[in-house]
């Protein structure tokens, strides 16, 4: 594994805080097609709905990264 921080511009950045981004950049396209099919309005809680998926991709993405 790799935890050496990235060099972006001279600033050093957190491996975990490039793919935060990415996940989020992820989440709000997928949210913005769920709420133009309407499928938030199926769900309890949307908030915690897309907060969910957030942690689901933010997880995919390092488990991917780390092979």
């Amino acid at each position: 594994m790799r935890f050496t921080e990235i060099n972006l511009f001279g600033i050093y950045v957190a491996p975990i805080a490039l793919r935060l981004v990415v996940a989020w950049v992820i989440v709000i396209g997928l949210r913005r097609i769920a709420a133009h099919y309407g499928w938030l309005r199926y769900v309890w809680h949307p908030s915690m709905f897309v907060f969910s998926i957030y942690m689901i991709v933010l997880a995919s993405i390092s488990l991917l990264a780390e092979r």
